[in-house]
């Protein structure tokens, strides 16, 4: 089972929500949502997910972002008031998996959840803090909960027994956008091939994204798609597509156009070097076009077809 980890940002939301839509997660792909705040597209997404009955985990205490500062600031007949209320009604559903990360915050809330009777073998836990697993072994010395994320260390392996979840951070993030130049393909991750003999149930990674949040964006330099593929041993690689035109930050549109056609160039290669995804397909059509959706859409591309792939190949090995 793997569980991609995003964090609600605006285009990581409208991925899982139009993978939903279009059907193309498979039974074998659980997304983790971190949300950042409190709006309209999680409670949108989230509302896909359970219309589609396809389980999605989302977190309760977030540790980045808003969303808490957003929940308690929340006053009565605002429309943020309706997105809490939705929200608190998707959250009861059995499809959303009720998920908590181990800090600081985490015993009031499940203590909250014990006395509105949640029961914890069907929790997401989210135990990657060495500091907290005292913490962790105290409310879960009776009850395993349904899955634990770990990371691949002795101490955690120690105290985390069964339900285990591999989470590593597998995208190497550059400084700038332009120093992919100098990596243009690289090792992505093979646990999807190995977690079952390391006595995991699933593997968990932030996809090209990556576990490194900020609260805003900013105009790049550079413009890079990143791609991740296959290989003939099934290792997972990622191939990164930059712009040239990288000296300011002028014409973005250019940028674009300048690193898809690096893409459309590589996956016309005889044979394909990578499966068609819708991601992958919407990209090539951009190119085909010359039209430019934003960088925002670049990322919910790349990370649509990341997910995509990883469905189409769980799918056929199960």
């Amino acid at each position: 089972m793997y569980f991609p980890y995003v964090r609600g940002r605006q285009y990581e939301l409208l991925a899982l929500r139009e993978l939903a839509v279009n059907n193309l997660l498979g039974d074998h792909i659980i997304p983790i949502v971190e949300p950042v705040k409190l709006s309209p597209t999680l409670v949108n997404a989230t509302a896909e997910y359970i219309k589609v009955q396809h389980p999605i985990a989302i977190i309760r205490n977030p540790a980045v972002g808003t969303f808490l500062k957003d929940w308690k600031d929340v006053k009565d007949d605002t429309k943020e008031a309706g997105y809490k209320q939705k929200f608190l009604n998707q959250y009861a559903d059995p499809l959303v998996i009720k998920s908590v990360i181990m800090q600081r915050n985490a015993k009031s809330l499940l203590d909250h959840w014990d006395k509105q009777g949640v029961d914890k073998s069907e929790l997401l836990v989210i135990n990657i803090d060495r500091g907290f697993l005292d913490l962790y072994e105290h409310a879960f010395g009776a009850v395993v909960p349904k899955y634990v994320l770990i990371l691949d260390e002795s101490v955690f392996r120690r105290k985390v027994r069964h339900h285990k979840v591999l989470l590593d951070d597998k995208f190497e993030k550059q400084d700038r956008n332009a120093d992919y130049q100098e990596i243009t393909d690289e090792f992505f991750s093979d646990d999807h091939l190995y977690y079952k003999d390391d006595g995991f149930v699933g593997f968990s990674d932030y996809s090209v994204v990556g576990n490194e949040y900020l609260e805003a964006g900013f105009a790049p330099y550079a413009v890079a798609i990143h791609i991740v593929y296959f290989t003939l041993d099934k290792m997972l690689r990622v191939k990164h597509f930059v712009s040239d035109s990288n000296e300011d930050i002028t014409n973005p549109a250019l940028k674009y156009y300048e690193a898809v056609s690096k893409l459309a160039v590589w996956y016309n290669l005889k044979p394909h070097p990578v499966e068609m995804t819708l991601g992958l397909q919407t990209f090539l059509q951009h190119y085909k076009q010359q039209t430019y959706p934003g960088l925002g859409t670049v990322k919910k591309l790349s990370l649509m077809h990341h997910l995509e792939l990883m469905a189409k190949y769980l799918n056929e090995v199960s």
